[in-house]
């Protein structure tokens, strides 16, 4: 066991020996295996954006083998995706990657006034039925459906745990009293990352904090305490705290389609502010696949530097 991935398993102190294993599968896999560093392949956009959105610019994508193959060849550290998706190569591919279970999902379709939520499409003994090494979720903090998530979070949670799963959560602000800015204001960023780590999970998701402060107090809080936030490194140190200290995980969103040049820089301040990683769907899968990999392998050359 490398001293990195040591240090990991040792925040989790309550977990049982299953949870470790399998944070440790995630932590062992793939080229990236070892160093404490995560990057996961989510493909859940078909069901939060539609299937054309996603995978007209790479028509082999509407297939979810693809996929599997994809996160194989690039050396991920996982795979993430709703039931259905899973399911379609649990088989095939059994052993290959580490499998994530997304248990919950939004869609487009659902009426724009509505509060913002997701239902809940699976649940944890899928997961043990698939193999899965983890189960995720997401959560939307600042919507008027918030505490419920939060309830089903905490229930998914201590579910996926009794049997030996960690918990990955994808904590998005997102409400009806939220801007678009304050989504990603380092400030709602911060906040958003220490719900998911009260709520248990073992890894949390978030977005790229912006230097937008959504708070005047917060504002008047950072500077009096003299917190810097103009740079992406400092922003993501800001969130790490948040996450206990930084004894708990977080992986980065890859966020909307970006040039080479962009993610590559992301990913280096990520790794500068200590995050745990990136978590790229988009970005990779709505390339051809020569491109996908030679791009996921460039990323993960970053955290191994």
């Amino acid at each position: 066991m490398t001293d990195a991935v040591q240090e990991i398993l040792s925040w989790y102190e309550s977990d049982n020996p299953g949870v470790k294993t399998n944070l440790a599968r995630m932590l062992y896999h793939g080229r990236l295996g070892g160093t404490g560093k995560l990057v996961i392949l989510p493909v859940d956009q078909g069901f939060e954006h539609g299937p054309d959105r996603c995978f007209v610019p790479n028509p082999p994508a509407y297939d979810p083998r693809w996929h599997f193959q994809l996160a194989i060849e690039a050396g991920l550290s996982a795979f993430a995706s709703p039931l259905g998706m899973l399911e379609s190569g649990a088989a095939t591919y059994a052993g290959q990657i580490p499998l994530i279970l997304k248990v919950n999902s939004a869609n487009l379709l659902y009426p724009k006034e509505g509060p913002k939520t997701q239902a809940v499409t699976s649940t944890v003994r899928d997961a043990l039925r698939l193999g899965c090494t983890a189960v995720g979720l997401t959560i939307y903090p600042g919507s008027l459906k918030s505490y419920e998530m939060f309830e089903t979070a905490r229930e998914f949670v201590a579910a996926a745990k009794d049997v030996g799963l960690p918990t990955v959560i994808w904590s998005y602000p997102r409400g009806e009293d939220l801007t678009t800015e304050a989504e990603t204001a380092v400030d709602i960023c911060t906040y958003a990352t220490q719900l998911a780590a009260l709520l248990g999970a073992h890894i949390i998701k978030v977005k790229l904090p912006t230097r937008h402060v959504e708070a005047r107090d917060v504002s008047e809080l950072y500077k009096k305490g003299n917190v810097p936030i103009e740079t992406l490194p400092d922003r993501i140190k800001l969130v790490m705290k948040a996450a206990f200290d930084g004894r708990r995980m977080v992986v980065f969103s890859g966020g909307s389609k970006k040039n080479d040049a962009e993610i590559f820089e992301e990913a280096r301040a990520i790794k500068a502010g200590g995050g745990t990683g990136s978590i790229i769907g988009r970005n990779s899968f709505q390339r051809e696949k020569s491109e996908a990999l030679e791009l996921l392998g460039k990323l993960i050359e970053v955290y191994k530097e």
